[in-house]
């Protein structure tokens, strides 16, 4: 068959033996960088998908509304790839690189504990931003509620369905990643990227680095009295407004959609794939 993009095995060789290699062997100082970028950029495609979908199911039903809000999300790893940043959850597929033996156990560990970390700051530096321009309150004031009512239904979810829409999620997240690299054009990587992330933020699974951004600005807007009456009357529990917490924020979601996360990425991605197009076969005896 002839491609007019690399094929998959030329993505997942390219991937396995040259990208997975820079990120592992990256300062720590690039990789706080970029991971701070990445935290960012997604943060922004939360918010923009907030600000844009929290009417939308008025007008269109909850099914396109859902549409919108995934289609908007997007942005945000668009931004990643396309504009350059370091993201954890795209780079749980470096499981491809060290089953291969081309790099270590130790740089994945280092690039994942850094870039995580570095993807928090940036989420939450976009968060505070956000909640400091006043965007969500006032005559904005449904937006917030919106926003809070997120964080709290997030913030609520038992530790198994967490962990299963973290698996889910970071699987067409990697997808989106590994199809953007079959792309020799930006516009070719925009359309890549578009229909996995709009799929998984429309079907409700969770993405551990976006709820680095949903969950903190929840617990900002919890303190904003207008923002918690509109949410209530909206429909928001009295339980699940307990949750939006810093132990629902770390302990209830960010755990298990984290290892969810690793999973989707780190073995239905770059473990299938590695043995897919990676893996040598065995010499018989």
């Amino acid at each position: 068959m002839e491609y007019d993009c690399k094929s998959p095995a030329q993505v997942a060789a390219d991937w396995n033996e040259t990208v997975c290699l820079k990120k592992t062997t990256n300062t720590n100082f690039k990789l706080l960088v970029l991971g701070i970028l990445a935290g960012a950029y997604i943060a922004f495609g939360g918010e923009l998908s907030n600000m844009i979908g929290h009417d939308a199911a008025k007008f269109v039903g909850a099914g396109l509304a859902a549409f919108i809000k995934g289609a908007v999300f997007s942005v945000g790893l668009m931004l990643v790839v396309i504009a350059g940043a370091e993201l954890f959850t795209g780079n749980t597929m470096i499981t491809m690189s060290v089953l291969d033996g081309k790099s270590k156990l130790g740089g994945l560990a280092r690039n994942w504990t850094v870039v995580y970390a570095a993807n928090l700051i940036g989420s939450l530096l976009v968060a505070y931003i956000m909640f400091g321009t006043g965007l969500l309150e006032g005559p904005n004031v449904a937006v917030g509620a919106s926003a809070l009512k997120t964080a709290a239904g997030k913030a609520s979810l038992a530790f198994w369905p967490a962990f299963f829409r973290g698996i889910l999620c970071n699987w067409l997240v990697c997808l989106a990643v590994w199809m953007a690299m079959t792309s020799r054009n930006t516009i070719g990587k925009v359309w890549a990227i578009f229909f996995p992330i709009m799929a998984f933020v429309a079907s409700g699974f969770e993405h551990s680095i976006a709820n680095m951004y949903f969950i903190p600005i929840g617990i900002l807007l919890r303190g904003v009295n207008e923002v918690v009456a509109a949410a209530t009357a909206a429909g928001l529990a009295p339980e699940a407004l307990a949750n939006v917490s810093v132990y629902g924020f770390l302990v209830r979601n960010l755990i298990p959609v984290t290892l969810g996360n690793i999973v989707g990425g780190g073995f239905f991605v770059a473990t299938l794939y590695w043995l897919a197009y990676v893996r040598k076969p065995k010499k018989a005896a």
